[in-house]
């Protein structure tokens, strides 16, 4: 699997992975919730109870179970979804209810926006997907721990494409 990470004038992290599997299967793992929670969140970090309404205007509640018992939670709004293509969302920081709350609340440092902006691109190649994730809003102090916490989730997401009717239903 190829990886590259990258900072462009545009967005201020963006990720490049190489996937083993067609585009139904990426974007799947994107719109359902239980797919979703498969692989959301660090290493060592579950994802319990996701909401997703897949839609253009339609709210998301992301949640990601720490090790330690503490559950965070992000939510937003998908801007745009162009189907087997992009996906454009806004998160914030949330409670469980989804309702913002400052990064202080997860005792996140830094100076965060309102809402940071989230885009995925997949593109499929012989079978495979090119997938970009692209994030706009990361303070500085907070993007070395960023790219770590997408890495990571984009390496769960490989194991999970990689088990057998893992993301199909």
């Amino acid at each position: 699997m190829y990886t590259a990470n990258r900072i462009s004038e545009r967005y201020e992290l963006g990720f490049i992975r190489i996937f083993e599997a067609p585009v139904k299967k990426l974007w799947q793992a994107w719109a359902d919730p239980e797919v979703f929670a498969r692989w959301w969140g660090p290493h060592y970090f579950t994802s319990r109870s996701n909401r997703i309404d897949f839609k253009a205007g339609g709210r998301f509640i992301w949640n990601m179970h720490a090790p330690e018992g503490r559950d965070y939670y992000s939510a937003g709004i998908f801007r745009e979804i162009v189907p087997m293509k992009r996906i454009v969302a806004g998160m914030t920081f949330s409670n469980e209810n989804g309702n913002p709350v400052p990064a202080s609340y997860y005792n996140v440092p830094g100076v965060w926006p309102e809402e940071t902006l989230i885009t995925v691109t997949f593109e499929e190649i012989d079978g495979k997907t090119r997938m970009g994730v692209w994030e706009k809003g990361v303070p500085e102090e907070m993007k070395e721990s960023t790219v770590e916490g997408w890495n990571s989730s984009l390496d769960k997401l490989a194991a999970a494409l990689s088990q057998p009717d893992a993301v199909n239903k």
